[in-house]
């Protein structure tokens, strides 16, 4: 058969069934040549050349009349493919060899009624609005390029995941399920979000300066204790033996797998500094010496604020309050402790717990909400301490935002069915720490906001 018999009575829409008249073919053409300039103007040298190349094969066919339209329309639609694979704009559905994408817990983050709210607290945590808010802080760092594989997630979608799994403490391969995510993408993502938590939102945790710190001292004070700056302590977050490390180390007293965190927080639970990453066998008073707050502490840029007078002429620029994992210092405050207790020192040791529970208070807060680091779990020894430090970040923000805590998270049915607080990883110490290197002027801070105790 001829290629006029072929092709010539459709395209010129004579007795062809359904061919194409010359006002059709004119407004194929008209949308084409718009898809083709928006897609060459976003190409290549290279993409143009390999256009040229097709055009010029395109246009060595028969020169009739009718192969001549052949050619300009055939032409047209191997560019508009073209521009496809290239990602001029993108395809409909994904290719067949790539893993399609389900709806489930995302599809229903996405629905905008107003019975999800209770529906984001119990997923991510926390409202639709502090959502958009952190959404809009990261989306920058988070765009991803269009591929020629695949549409590439868009920032909200890989946020709530990361949120997801830091929440549920959902492993990468369960949460496919939910998300529509392989687990190579999902262990991607929670980095992702993870550098950018720290990158965008760095100073969400910072030592209180200003207006936040006269805040926070005068919250400690009217507990009793006047230019107090936070309570400090160690958290364990238990993770599986780890593989390329000594799992001796990482052994706790518990005979449990760890990895120490030390927090200091207000009496707003809001965390003002942080340091993680040392094995569980590490004791509290050791992580001290190895964090910055200590080297900030000891060469006096910690404290900074106007000194205060105690009872017996003490002067105090500022301490912290702590348990007898730590020896008693010049800016570290600890219960007297023993058994026979004279009532001043009893009535000082019960003040100082009751503050310095707040420290507890917050363990249960981020460990409550973002039950990842509350259960035994897989983890890159590598990412663990910025994963941690991200959702202290996250912590803080929803304390700034007003997100209430759901104190239901703080208990659990364990597998013998009965329901149990959970385990925040706090060990007590066994006993004190040896005093022989406290000295005089330490011992006399403890003495002397005893004393005040009395006086008020």
């Amino acid at each position: 058969m001829s290629s006029e018999a072929a092709s010539g009575m459709d395209v010129d829409g004579g007795a062809g069934r359904g061919g194409l008249t010359t006002a059709e073919r004119t407004t194929i053409a008209a949308a084409v040549n718009a898809v083709l300039v928006h897609c060459q103007m976003a190409s290549n040298d290279a993409n143009f050349k390999a256009a040229i190349r097709a055009r010029r094969k395109l246009l060595a066919l028969p020169t009739t009349a009718q192969c001549l339209d052949v050619a300009a329309i055939s032409d047209a639609v191997l560019e508009v493919c073209y521009a496809m694979g290239c990602g001029g704009f993108p395809w409909a559905t994904p290719r067949w060899w790539v893993k399609r994408r389900t709806g489930g817990t995302w599809e229903d983050l996405r629905q905008c009624d107003d019975a999800t709210d209770d529906y984001f607290k119990e997923k991510l945590r926390m409202s639709p609005r502090v959502f958009r808010e952190i959404q809009e802080t990261l989306s920058p760092l988070l765009q991803r390029r269009v591929t020629f594989y695949r549409v590439p997630l868009q920032p909200d979608h890989i946020i709530a995941y990361a949120l997801y799994r830091w929440a549920t403490g959902e492993t990468y391969d369960s949460g496919t399920c939910s998300f529509g995510i392989v687990r190579a993408s999902g262990i991607t993502m929670v980095h992702d979000v993870t550098a950018a938590l720290l990158t965008a939102c760095p100073d969400k945790i910072s030592w209180p300066t200003g207006l936040q710190k006269a805040v926070v001292l005068r919250a400690f004070a009217d507990k009793g204790f006047p230019n107090c700056h936070g309570c400090i302590d160690c958290t364990h977050i238990y993770i599986d033996k780890p593989a390329n490390a000594n799992g001796e180390d990482y052994c706790d007293r518990r005979r449990r797998f760890s990895v120490q965190a030390q927090v200091v927080v207000d009496m707003n639970l809001r965390v003002l500094d942080v340091f993680v990453g040392y094995p569980g066998s590490v004791h509290d008073m050791r992580m001290l010496n190895l964090s910055s707050l200590w080297v900030r502490a000891e060469s006096g840029q910690l404290f900074t604020g106007p000194p205060v007078m105690l009872p017996f002429g003490v002067r105090t620029n500022g301490y912290l309050l702590g348990d007898n994992g730590y020896p008693q210092s010049e800016w570290i405050v600890v219960p007297y402790g023993g058994l026979a207790q004279h009532p001043t020192k009893a009535r000082f040791d019960n003040k100082q717990k009751t503050t310095r529970g707040a420290v507890e208070r917050a363990f249960g807060r981020l460990k409550g909400m973002w039950r990842l680091f509350l259960r035994t779990h897989k983890c890159n020894m590598d990412s663990l301490p910025q994963q941690f430090v991200a959702v202290c970040i996250l912590h803080n923000i929803l304390i700034d935002a007003g997100v209430p805590f759901d104190d239901n998270l703080l208990w659990e049915v364990g597998p013998d069915g009965v329901r149990r607080r959970v385990d925040l990883g706090m060990h007590q110490p066994l006993r004190p720490v040896c005093m022989e290197s406290s000295t005089g002027d330490a011992l006399i801070l403890r003495d002397a906001l005893a004393e005040r105790m009395i006086a008020q």
